[in-house]
């Protein structure tokens, strides 16, 4: 018994290769990674603080004052 490939099975067989691995990230780039989210879940938790001692509604007022406060050019580093 013999077994012959399809049309489909042949066009794809030979332009087929193997996915490669993504090259790894250097240290810098996961200490970066790590800064970054790290800043992002404290304006976060930040933003739902003001929040939940305003109301805990999300009305216009509360949007400019989190941009005035969070958003701003004043960075607290």
């Amino acid at each position: 018994m013999s077994y012959t490939p399809s049309t489909i099975e042949a066009a794809f067989s030979a332009t087929y290769a193997p996915a490669k691995a993504a090259p790894k990230r250097g240290i810098v780039a996961r200490v970066l990674d790590g800064l970054m989210s790290a800043r992002m879940r404290q304006a976060e938790r930040d933003v739902a603080r003001y929040i939940t001692e305003t109301g805990g509604k999300f009305t216009d007022e509360s949007e400019r004052e989190i941009e005035r406060r969070f958003l701003s050019s004043n960075n607290r580093f």
